[in-house]
């Protein structure tokens, strides 16, 4: 009885045994094969030159114990891998800079940088509380090269917290603030300062959103929840663009935020007294305080080419449907130019997407992936190496590897990107750097 007991017992360990080398070579091979995965994605996007939009992680490699940590909190998912033992960024073009793996790592082996040898960022220098070298003047958010919505307003908070603690005293004609940009910022920032008391007027060269007014449609925005004055908790994970934009609204509403819009600041000077003197479109403001809380877009840069005049030429997509069935041709090569020529096709239109590189090495993977499906579908013609040379009353005119092809084209969207008020921040005496792929000190506090 007792062999047979000893038997069975050593049969069930045996099978447990089986069972779990079995389990672990399962498990080994599945690592096997992200790794391999991992790798391959690194080698194509180093052989495409792919690049970080923004802030993107730096790993030191002699410090990474390959944990992994910096994978699994990532957002965006797949931007980091483990390859070779150690962490490596294997999408470059999908990190939109959260900053998640900087926090996560056990042996802080990672920094948070700004652009790249090959691609620099200009970026203002600021202060922990986000001051510039201008005492008095503010910058936050996309500005100054942190663009996700919880971020942006984070900053903003921040910012104010420096403002409101020791306030300007209050002078006749003289607001005590100034909140230049209505997007996620400086509404963060109008919050602060009403519940605060303060003397303050916020505009904008737009409306109420900011930078997310130039999202596509349906265009996804990644945040974290933020706890914001006279409103509370702001809890979102996946939002589509015009849910946020009435969110901002009520937000707006409900802290009795009034927006002056279709006002463009046009030049930020400061006085002997202290005083800043604000020319904009609107006319002159003065305030103690200035806070900077515009995009980095500027204004939309342009193609240069003779017609661009035409009515027919525009600068941002809205409504997609209502080019249905028309001749339409994007020009860009960004993530913005790919999910308008994307969204167009799927609204009806015919799509042409011409791009001056060689490849679409810029672009977010989801991107890439829904316009090769809509180049397999036909309903987008890619043009690469392709620019622009002429626009009529009812063709454009694009050379193509040296080659002319004019296009049937009722609607042209140029959508490659904005002139960054570099000029304008300059002129303020703000001094802006240059980053090539060097550590951003606010990111990494």
């Amino acid at each position: 009885m007792i062999t047979f007991l000893v038997v069975v017992l050593g049969i069930i360990l045996l099978g447990g045994l089986v069972i779990v080398a079995g389990l672990t070579l399962a498990s080994v091979l599945r690592a096997g094969r992200a790794e391999s995965l991992a790798a391959a994605a690194q080698e194509s996007a180093r052989a495409l030159g792919a690049l970080p939009p923004s802030l993107h992680p730096r790993v030191d490699l002699d410090r990474c114990i390959g944990s992994g940590a910096c994978t699994e909190v990532c957002p965006e998912k797949d931007v980091l891998s483990v390859v070779a033992g150690k962490a490596a960024v294997t999408n470059p073009t999908a990190c939109i800079g959260h900053g998640e793996c900087l926090r996560a790592c056990p042996v802080d082996a990672i920094s948070l940088v700004l652009g790249s040898e090959r691609r620099g960022v200009e970026i203002p220098l600021v202060a922990k509380d986000f001051q510039t070298n201008v005492p008095g003047l503010y910058v936050v958010g996309e500005l100054g090269g942190m663009g996700l919505v919880y971020n942006a307003m984070t900053q903003a908070l921040q910012a104010m917290e420096t403002i409101v603690r020791a306030p300007p005293p209050r002078v006749e004609g003289v607001h005590q603030l100034l909140i230049v940009g209505a997007g996620p910022a400086g509404l963060a920032a109008s919050l602060a300062a009403k519940k605060a008391g303060l003397d303050f007027v916020t505009v904008d060269q737009e409306a109420l959103g900011g930078t997310v007014l130039h999202y596509p449609r349906f265009k996804i925005v990644m945040t974290k929840a933020v706890d914001l004055p006279f409103y509370g908790k702001l809890r979102l994970s996946e939002v589509k663009k015009e849910d946020l934009l009435a969110i901002w609204k009520q937000i707006a509403a409900k802290g009795g935020i009034e927006i002056r819009e279709n006002v463009r600041v046009e030049k930020v000077a400061r006085g002997e007294d202290g005083v800043f003197v604000v020319d904009t479109t609107g006319g002159t403001f003065r305030a103690q305080k200035v806070l900077l809380a515009m995009g980095r877009r500027g204004s939309p840069r342009k193609l240069d080419v003779l017609g661009e005049h035409l009515p027919k030429v525009v600068y941002r997509l809205l409504e997609p449907e209502l080019f249905t069935g028309r001749d339409v041709l994007v020009v860009g090569g960004g993530d913005s130019a790919v999910e308008a020529a994307v969204s167009l096709a799927e609204a009806g239109a015919k799509v042409h997407l011409a791009h001056r590189g060689k490849a679409f090495d810029r672009i977010k993977p989801k991107n890439a992936q829904k316009l090769e499906a809509a180049k397999a579908k036909g309903s987008v013609t890619v043009l690469l190496e392709a620019q622009c040379t002429l626009i009529e009353e009812e063709t454009v005119e694009i050379a193509v590897g040296g080659q002319k092809l004019v296009l049937d084209n009722d609607d042209l969207f140029v959508l490659v990107g904005g002139v960054l008020p570099t000029p304008f921040l300059e002129a303020a005496g703000v001094e802006v750097k240059a980053f090539k792929g060097e550590r951003y000190a606010p990111a990494n506090t």
